[in-house]
């Protein structure tokens, strides 16, 4: 799949940190039957690989590796079975290790400077990251002027109700949502709750 269309696929991405391997398919399995098929793991905890591994076997779901920090964590992620990359930053290094592998990239920005290095490196598809902390909508409707073509995931402090806000903007293909899957409710084994959760956001409207 092309980044274009992984952020097509639903209007909210859940962003899983996840620390025991067990969790792994009832957690995916949760999501992606609640109609949230694309799933990303940050490689912040020694169990994310795994666990990726274990995902990956779940009937339609589409798993990308994020947290991912240089080209040595694009291979082990690949290898692992990520369908796709997604950073906090811009590098040069991890989009040309993305490239190499034939996995599709979503590099993380925050400034002007960082999104005119990201369009030198042929890229117009972005993590806006952290978005509330960076200026969030206000600054996603600054950077439509002079970068009208490039489309953002916002991540990083969205809720809910402002996931519905951020989605009525012309340059948002996407948010990122980690309160899909918190800490506590996958400790408790809480799938149930974790699909209700999925299933609302699935059915938020983009537009603007």
């Amino acid at each position: 799949m092309t980044v274009d269309e992984l952020m097509a696929v639903q209007p909210v991405i859940p962003v899983i940190t996840i620390e025991r391997e067990g969790d792994a398919i009832p957690l995916a399995t949760a999501l992606s039957g609640a109609g949230l098929p694309v799933l990303e793991v940050t490689l912040r905890t020694p169990a994310a690989l795994a666990c990726i591994r274990k995902m990956s076997q779940v009937s339609g779901a589409i798993v990308g590796a994020g947290t991912v920090l240089s080209a040595n964590d694009v291979m082990l992620a690949r290898e692992a079975g990520a369908t796709f990359i997604v950073t906090p930053g811009l590098s040069a290094a991890t989009v040309a290790a993305a490239r190499e592998a034939g996995i599709p990239i979503l590099p993380g920005v925050a400034t002007a400077t960082e999104l005119m290095a990201g369009l030198d490196l042929g890229l117009d598809r972005f993590k806006f990251f952290p978005a509330e902390q960076a200026g969030g909508r206000a600054m996603l409707d600054a950077f439509k002027g002079p970068f009208g073509q490039v489309k953002f995931c916002p991540t990083g402090g969205i809720t809910l109700d402002l996931a519905r806000d951020y989605l009525t903007r012309s340059n948002v293909a996407c948010v990122g949502g980690g309160w899909l899957a918190p800490k506590k409710l996958i400790g408790a084994g809480k799938w149930d709750e974790i699909g209700a959760l999925a299933k609302e956001a699935a059915s938020l409207k983009r537009g603007g």
